[in-house]
């Protein structure tokens, strides 16, 4: 079956997510976002595209783009290959990195780009993480700010202050997407499960046979960690994690 055709946005204004395929971690480490983020400063020197926006969670990415050129596909190929290679290389992995293609919503209207805004920078906090002012993966401190990379222009035109912008992002607004409980915070879930391995990534739980698999998946259980953390952290199916 071909793909279907990209629908490009008449303003040039799309949220952009990609996911780690099975809901794998991206980042291990803080070196690992600070290298996604200089791609997107790279690439984004190099084409006509302007990062608005974006929020580097640990198994899945947010982007607001301004695209005037239709240089989207291009510059979303350029950071997965470039990622995907450096993050394959690093933690001694094979295979792809990303699940299936990127997915790009169209924005074609003032509410939906500040909605969208919004939503992406809040992530954090929706996820139980922390404040989305005090994450440190997302563009929400770089607001205003002349010498970042991001271009929000036109939303301060909308929004204005910096006090008025932190105004706006803290009215709640009703999500998509569900948010178990976090019994663990992320960190001490990643922490857990490096110690548990002994290993620099827990992907490598994947090459574990089935038996040894699934014990320690009952350990990490009995340490408290939800097993949407596991699923993130190791890259193994939920419907596995519930019945080790």
């Amino acid at each position: 079956m071909s793909r279907t055709a990209r629908i490009f946005s008449e303003s040039g204004f799309s949220h952009v997510m990609i996911r780690g395929v099975g809901r794998q971690v991206l980042f291990e480490c803080a070196d690992d976002y600070y290298y996604f983020i200089f791609l997107m400063k790279k690439y984004c020197e190099e084409m006509s595209l302007e990062v608005n926006a974006y929020c580097l969670m640990d198994n899945h990415v947010h982007m607001l783009l301004h695209d005037t050129g239709q240089e989207l596909p291009d510059f979303m190929k350029k950071i997965g290959v470039s990622y995907a290679l450096y993050f394959n290389s690093k933690y001694d992995r094979t295979g792809h990195l990303f699940q299936d293609r990127y997915k790009s919503i169209p924005i074609e209207s003032e509410r939906q780009l500040l909605a969208t805004f919004r939503y992406i920078l809040q992530n954090p906090e929706k996820a139980g993480i922390c404040r989305a002012r005090d994450y440190s993966w997302s563009s929400y401190r770089e607001y205003g700010k002349q010498k970042s990379f991001t271009k929000t222009d036109l939303i301060e035109e909308v929004l204005g202050t910096f006090s008025e912008f932190e105004q706006f992002m803290s009215i709640e607004e009703e999500q998509n997407e569900e948010y178990e409980p976090i019994r663990k915070s992320n960190d001490e879930a990643h922490d857990i499960v490096l110690m548990v391995l002994g290993a620099d990534s827990g992907t490598v739980l994947q090459q574990y046979g089935k038996e040894e698999r699934n014990e320690v998946l009952r350990v990490l259980k009995k340490q408290g960690l939800s097993i949407r953390q596991i699923e993130r952290l190791t890259g193994i199916g939920r419907s596995i994690i519930q019945r080790a």
